[in-house]
């Protein structure tokens, strides 16, 4: 018993050893890296134009695009309104766009309706 406790204690004396010195030479392998590394250039990107077309998401499956035309119609003339519907089931696949005549329209849309929760069942 007192053998296989000395013997354990050496095995782990000597890995202690060897683990340290690998992990010093492999860190010094590391530090003399025979090239510099590029620096990235983080460039952003610039705002973007603004559009008439607007995305909408987070719509009710039995959301018809004429809903989603009269509800963004009180804030402007909506030129097209289209939600994606599911080619099998021909339900809304819960996102659809909506087209104003103006810039300024759009920007009024977006506004009223930004984080609104009738758009989700869109019942007027």
């Amino acid at each position: 018993m007192a053998m296989r406790a000395a013997a354990t204690a050496a095995l782990s004396a000597n890995s202690q050893i060897g683990m340290g010195s690998g992990m010093k030479a492999l860190y010094s392998t590391f530090s003399r890296f025979p090239f510099k590394l590029p620096e990235s250039k983080i460039e952003k990107r610039p705002p973007a134009d603004p559009s008439t077309n607007l995305f909408v998401s987070g719509l009710n499956k039995r959301t018809t695009s004429e809903a989603l035309h009269n509800k963004f119609a009180k804030f402007g003339e909506v030129v097209q309104a289209k939600v994606v519907t599911d080619r099998v089931s021909g339900f809304s696949k819960g996102f659809g766009f909506v087209k104003y005549a103006t810039i300024e329209d759009a920007t009024s849309g977006l506004k009223a309706m930004d984080g609104e929760v009738n758009i989700y069942t869109l019942d007027d």
